[in-house]
């Protein structure tokens, strides 16, 4: 084994993110190379700090090349508790793992994955109208109204972009406030959809495609918000809508499939998914149109994989990426290498602090990011900045819905 592949050290480190935090593994090698990968604790999943740590120690001294070995030997030493934050923790390792060995061989991580396809990657504009909603305190500026959705519809148009993806409010008084029981706010377990909810769906939906105009495809994440009966119900409240995709999460394949054949739009889903058996049922039922892959969750070398497998089942993937500048670039190194793609998504509205945690942004110019030959994932942490930003001990998903 050449001393330069094995490795010396597995570190942690994390800084505030305004309404979550971002976390980041750097696993160093015996020859000062450091690669870098980020992962999530805010959706859904705390803890994933503590399974990585608790992993380190099987690693170091191992061969950073031999990312497939380590991730099946982690696996088999994990194997009863399979999924879940351990998943999270593996894949997290993964992308560190590819970022070393790029840099070891001088290439960006898009040529250990088969070489890129494409050099510009069509994105969406995600959280569109959300982020400036749910948290504007961090997003600006704030929309408070109808008249701000429409704005920022027009505001999509005019930077150039092609797709915007926005989620469900109601409106009380005029002022909109994000509709996430699902997420536990507001706090209805049984999650119903109400008329209330699909007439103030429905009046978003027009207020923001009023603004981009009839050129900017229309995407609406649903996530975990209703059950079989509450999806069918907004689908027919939606159907005379343009919708590029309409995002379901549910754990159900059956239930999924049963929605997607009576729907008027194309369904993506499965973000939340976490390797190729769980993604398998759904693949076989013809669940979804677009098959959402979390690469941050899964590794991208894994990512691969499934990816894989959906073009056997004639179905196209796109990321999930909600995260931090190098989580897209992670994802952004998959769709560059991946045949079956269908759209990248990406977070425009950004922290004012973005730029100092990164060495480099991605660069997206009308509508597409501009894939860097830079070594890598061509992005790392600026340890600078993220000591300038220390964690924050609450928040993500576990603040939702709670009074400040």
């Amino acid at each position: 084994m050449k001393k330069a592949a094995q490795i010396r050290s597995v570190e942690t480190l994390a800084c505030d993110a305004g309404w979550r935090n971002y976390h980041f593994v750097k696993i160093m090698t015996e020859d000062g190379i450091v690669g870098w990968s980020e992962y999530d604790e805010g959706f859904g999943a705390p803890g994933v700090t503590a399974a990585i740590e608790r992993l380190a120690a099987r690693i170091v001294g191992k061969n950073a090349f031999q990312h497939e070995r380590i991730y099946a030997e982690l696996f088999a030493a994990t194997r009863p508790a399979a999924g879940g934050v351990v998943a999270l923790a593996l894949g997290a390792i993964e992308n560190a793992l590819l970022d070393v060995k790029a840099k070891a061989l001088g290439v960006p991580c898009y040529e250990l994955l088969g070489g890129k396809i494409r050099d510009r990657i069509r994105v969406y504009w995600s959280h569109c109208a959300t982020w400036r909603i749910n948290h504007p305190d961090w997003f600006k500026p704030a929309i408070t109204s109808l008249d701000g959705v429409k704005s920022i519809g027009n505001e999509v148009r005019e930077k150039g972009f092609t797709a915007m993806k926005t989620n469900i409010f109601v409106y009380t008084d005029g002022k909109p406030q994000g509709w996430r029981p699902g997420f536990g706010s507001p706090f209805e377990p049984e999650i119903n959809v109400d008329r209330k909810v699909l007439r103030n769906l429905c009046m978003h939906l027009e207020a923001i495609r009023d603004g981009a105009g009839p050129d900017v495809d229309l995407l609406l994440d649903l996530n975990f918000n209703a059950k079989t009966e509450g999806y069918l119900k907004i689908l027919r409240a939606i159907k005379d809508m343009d919708l590029f995709w309409v995002e379901i999460d549910i754990f159900n394949p059956q239930a999924l499939g049963y929605i997607r054949r009576q729907s008027p739009h194309p369904v993506s889903s499965c973000e939340t998914l976490l390797g190729l058996r769980e993604f398998l049922p759904y693949f076989s039922e013809q669940a979804m149109d677009v098959a959402i892959i979390d690469t941050p969750w899964n590794g991208v070398w894994q990512s691969m994989k499934i990816a894989a497998a959906a073009e056997h089942f004639e179905v196209n993937v796109a990321p999930h990426n909600f995260y931090g500048h190098l989580c897209t670039m992670q994802n952004a190194h998959f769709s560059a290498a991946v045949p079956n793609l269908r759209i990248m998504e990406t977070d425009i509205d950004r922290l004012a602090w973005d730029h100092e945690l990164f060495t480099h942004v991605p660069e997206i110019v009308d509508g597409h990011l501009i894939m860097p030959d830079r070594a890598g994932w061509g992005t790392e942490p600026n340890e600078e900045g993220l000591r300038a930003h220390p964690p924050k001990s609450q928040g993500g998903l576990l603040n939702y819905g709670q009074k400040k």
